[in-house]
């Protein structure tokens, strides 16, 4: 980089990059991976995730990590938006409920019930 050209030629790279990592047409993962989400198994749900999606040939699903969110007691927590639709946040979600929610609500568009986070309980 020698030029202030050169350098704004760069962030308009990383704007386009950035802007296409968060389109909102793709289907979104998240997994939350706060210290308490990566002891209670955070890794190995993104990693069944992941799996999963690999082993179906799905590309065009945005997967990502976020830090804490103040939901200890139902770590590992993942949340699914798939575009149009309300997000959905799951607690309790090792790596066997990963693989179902990617083959339930990730291409199924059925959300499960029994695991969504509720923070009045």
């Amino acid at each position: 980089m020698k030029s202030l050209a050169d350098l704004q030629k760069i962030r308009d790279k990383a704007k386009k990059e950035l802007e296409m990592r968060q389109s909102a047409d793709r289907t979104q993962v998240r997994v939350y991976m706060g210290t308490c989400g990566i002891a209670a198994g955070a890794r190995e749900s993104i990693s069944a995730i992941m799996d999963e999606l690999s082993r179906h040939d799905v590309s065009d699903v945005e997967v990502t990590q976020k830090g804490c969110i103040g939901l200890c007691e139902f770590e590992p927590i993942v949340e699914v938006q798939r575009p149009g639709e309300n997000s959905v946040m799951y607690g309790h979600i090792g790596p066997e409920k990963a693989r179902r929610i990617v083959l339930k609500h990730v291409l199924g568009g059925i959300v499960l019930d029994e695991w969504i986070v509720n923070e009045n309980k």
